[in-house]
């Protein structure tokens, strides 16, 4: 009969950490000792056998609940725990703080939290909660029922990342060189709150820009529109300034077309905005950009015959 494998006595708290996560349904995965990368061997040194003998399994893909598996990875190394957050249903919202090189009164993740719930009138709700390592908050909730959300960085707003299919986070009892990650609300898990689901929702793209009638707009111009509304579409990442900024860029692209004659400038406006709100931003914003881009670009436009 096999003998159970007797755990290191400095692997128990970090044992009983992952135990506690498959309890919760939660498949956890190794973590380097006093770190936050996976433990194992990458794709590109795979050898090809035993639990990869069919490819390379990702950590997510080997995440697991099983406590024998758990009792024998953690019996004689003292790994960190990760939650594989996909498989586990959940979304978990990271609240990062700031890096020491940035400026003095940057928004931290809890300070722009803050900001988004005020600005859209919402409130988080009470959740289980775990203090990271360097000071800042894991905020776990359960993933909405049918939807495959991804992770994402700055999404909701500076340093608030999210993590859900494709990422995983610390599990608490975990220690790195800046501290120890650790409880701090042990409410029940909350489900995703439907306005937050919403804003982590990839927006479709636009498959076909209706761009008739033109007027006298050129095949030029139409290529262009077309394409900087994709661009436009596209830009999902990086938070609202950022999508912002990538709207006013194509906007003043395409407003030197408009003062060519070759857009009709509602047509052109109309495609735009189409574009923006497909990216996320509000709809007032994305008038307000574009109207700023194409009424600068109009009055300024180089003449077609100079312009490179």
């Amino acid at each position: 009969m096999n003998q159970p494998v007797t755990a290191d006595l400095s692997c128990l708290p970090l044992l009983a950490s992952a135990l506690s996560s498959a309890e919760h349904g939660w498949p956890v995965i190794p973590l380097h000792p006093r770190a936050k990368r996976p433990a194992g061997h990458p794709e590109r040194a795979c050898p090809g056998t035993g639990r990869c003998a069919s490819g390379h399994r990702k950590p997510e893909q080997r995440a697991t609940t099983d406590p024998a598996l758990i009792h024998s990875t953690w019996a004689t190394r003292p790994y960190n725990v990760g939650i594989a957050t996909g498989p586990a249903g959940l979304l978990v919202v990271d609240l990062d703080v700031c890096k020491p090189e940035e400026p003095k009164g940057a928004p931290d993740g809890a300070t722009s939290l803050a900001a988004l719930c005020e600005r859209t009138g919402q409130t988080v709700p009470t959740t289980y909660r775990v203090r990271t390592a360097r000071g800042g908050e894991h905020l776990y909730f359960t993933a909405p029922t049918g939807a495959r959300l991804k992770c994402s960085a700055n999404r909701l707003g500076p340093h608030i990342d999210t993590r859900a299919w494709g990422g995983y986070v610390v599990a608490p009892g975990s220690t790195t060189p800046d501290g120890t990650y650790e409880v701090t609300d042990e409410a029940p898990v909350a489900p995703l709150p439907a306005w937050l689901a919403t804003l982590l929702t990839e927006q479709p793209k636009p498959t076909v820009v209706d761009l008739a009638p033109l007027r006298d707009g050129t095949r030029a111009g139409q290529v262009a529109l077309e394409r900087e509304c994709a661009v436009v579409a596209s830009a999902t990442e990086g938070g609202p300034d950022g999508r912002n900024n990538t709207l006013h860029k194509s906007a003043c692209k395409i407003a030197r077309f408009v003062a060519w004659g070759d857009l009709p400038r509602d047509v052109a406006e109309q495609a735009i905005q189409g574009a923006g709100e497909a990216s996320g931003l509000p709809p007032a914003e994305c008038r307000t950009t574009i109207r700023s881009a194409m009424d600068w670009v109009i009055a300024h436009a180089t003449p077609r015959q100079t312009a490179s």
